[in-house]
Order: structure tokens, then sequence, then C-alpha cells
């Protein structure tokens, strides 16, 4: 059990918002968590003692060298406005050798563009701002773009789509180091959706309604709570006051997924969380997420983290060895 090391590069024109994502997800102390040390420690680092940002907003001094890479167990490349110019040799260099030293690589948003110079990408899945798809393509035809999803998760590699799709990577990295029910808690202290699944469309359609509200926020909240019944998507529709194809638009519209997926994912959510906190009967646990059975439960859990119930208790489950192990 120890802290995990996470180097943020920043380099010349840095979108300095994605670099607070980093320091805001990574680099805060969280002692309402409870946890006995701090669960990630955050270093910045460029390869010139002076950074401008992003339009010259402000210039960056007094971080770190590139070698701090060196000592990184994750490694985060925030984007910046001029992908086709080509990043620096030192930069590069800095991506190439902590890949080979097993650390983990992640982009958000035109990052990708830097990995994909350095060579992590041919023949991989990864993920861009949709702006800059095309351009992507022509200068990088090897790789496997997914332009329309919000993150794409490869192993070692992880690339998000846009400013905001970095936190949905982000929070799926707490998920992905600490389990479900501390991801949670640190989306609640960021005010932002508990989980959005990196497979949801990344580019939707938020038209401001000329007379009443239709937001969802309504009807998604009263289904968190009423997970353990039998709730249909015409059970949603009829509390939205809806046809099931205006549901269906809505979800579309406002959070690229489908009400069936919308539900499917907080059921599952949920019961990681049931896990966490010690729930040993599966069967229990599959009831009160409204999953159904234990079998379900292990097919949709086993599709959402690639681990079996029991292989997610002993990762994550209050009172375990392997609890909160980066």
């Amino acid at each position: 059990m120890r802290t995990h090391r996470v180097a943020v590069l920043v380099d010349d024109g840095t979108n300095p918002f994605e670099v607070g994502v980093a320091t805001e997800l990574f680099g805060l102390p969280r002692p309402e968590l409870g946890l006995p040390y701090p669960p990630y420690r955050v270093v910045l680092c460029t390869s010139a003692p002076e950074v401008p940002m992003n339009h010259g907003f402000f210039t960056m001094t007094g971080i770190a060298g590139l070698d701090a890479v060196d000592e990184a167990d994750t490694l985060v490349v925030p984007g910046r406005p001029d992908n086709v110019v080509p990043r620096g040799e030192a930069v590069l260099g800095a991506i190439r050798r902590a890949h080979a030293h097993g650390t983990r690589v992640v982009s958000f948003c035109t990052g990708t563009f830097a990995l994909a110079e350095a060579g992590l990408l041919d023949g991989r899945r990864a993920t861009t701002h949709w702006m800059w798809a095309d351009s992507f393509r022509k200068l990088h035809p090897h790789v496997l773009l997914e332009p329309d999803v919000l993150f794409v998760d490869d192993g070692d590699v992880l690339t998000a789509a846009g400013s905001s799709a970095a936190l949905d990577l982000g929070l799926h990295l707490w998920r992905r180091d600490h389990g479900a029910e501390l991801a949670h808690a640190v989306s609640r202290r960021l005010v932002f959706a508990a989980h959005r699944d990196g497979g949801q469309r990344q580019f939707v359609e938020r038209p401001v309604p000329e007379v009443r509200d239709e937001s969802l926020a309504t009807v998604l909240a009263w289904a968190q709570e009423r997970l353990d019944e039998p709730l249909t998507v015409t059970d949603l529709a009829t509390r939205a006051a809806v046809s099931p194809a205006t549901l269906h638009r809505r979800f579309r519209a406002q959070l690229g997924t489908t009400p069936l997926a919308w539900l499917t994912g907080e059921r599952v959510a949920l019961a990681c969380r049931l896990i966490e906190q010690g729930e040993e009967r599966l069967d229990v646990v599959a009831a009160r997420s409204g999953l159904g059975t234990a079998a379900n439960l292990r097919v949709r859990l086993r599709r959402a983290t690639g681990l079996s119930p029991s292989a997610y208790r002993r990762r994550f489950a209050a009172g375990c060895g392997e609890v909160l192990v980066p």
C-alpha cells in the first residue's frame, strides 16, 4: 500500500483546464475518504524553465523537469490547440521512456496527438476531440481511432476525448485503482456525474427548451432511489410524463446513451459499492441493486470491470488485504 505517483507533462500551449483536471482529481488531499495514506501525489513537469499556456493566458514556472516522468506510476499528457505542430523530441522521448518502463500513460483531449507522435498508438484503440478526428486520421492512419466516445481504456494507455471527458476518464481511473465507492465519493465532491461509461457519445446536442424544463435530473434521481425495484423504460417514461420514444430521444441528446443502458450502469455501480461495503451474499447484492440474480450479477460485473465478484471483493472490499492498492 503506497501513494500512486502521477506526473502531468506540461508542454508549450498546454490547455490549463486539463492541467487543472489532473491536479483536482489526483493532487488534492482527500481526508474525507479516511484513507491511511494519500491515494495519489501529483507533480507537474516540463522540458523548459518557463512554459506558456494556451493562448498565452499565463506562463508556468518553478515546476519539475522531465526526469520526474521516470518516477511516475501514471503519466498524464494534456492537450494543446496546435496539434499539427510536432512536439519536441525531449517531450516525445519522455513519453516513450515512461511507456517502456511500464508507466500507465493517459492523454486528455488532443494530448492523443502526442501519444500517437511518440509511437504509442499504432494498431491500438484511442480517441480524441471530435473536431480534430479528421486531422488525426490523416496524420496517424495506423491508429484505431474511435471518434464518437468519451474515453478509451486500452489497458496501459488511456485516452479521453475532450476537456470534460477528462473528468470522466479521471473518475474511471479512480474506480479502476480504488473501486466504485471511493470514485463515487470523489464525484460527489466534484459535483460531477458519478458514472458515465466511456462508450457514451462524446458529442451530444443540448437544446435550450423554449417553454418548459426538459432536464432528466428529476427522473434520474427518482430512479436512483429505486434501483432494487423492477424498473423499466416505460416506468421511467411514465415518471417523466413522456412517451418511451421521447424519453429515448432525451437520453440520447442529454446523456449520449439509452435509458436501459443508463439503468444497467447505475445498477452495476450500486452492486460494486455494496460489495465494497462488505456484503458477501451475491443474491442479496443482486436483489438490492436490481440485477435480479447472482448469475446476471456475475455477467454484468465482469463485463463492466473485468473481474468476478470474488476478485472484485478481494481487491476493493473493506478489510481485505488488497484493498486500495494502486
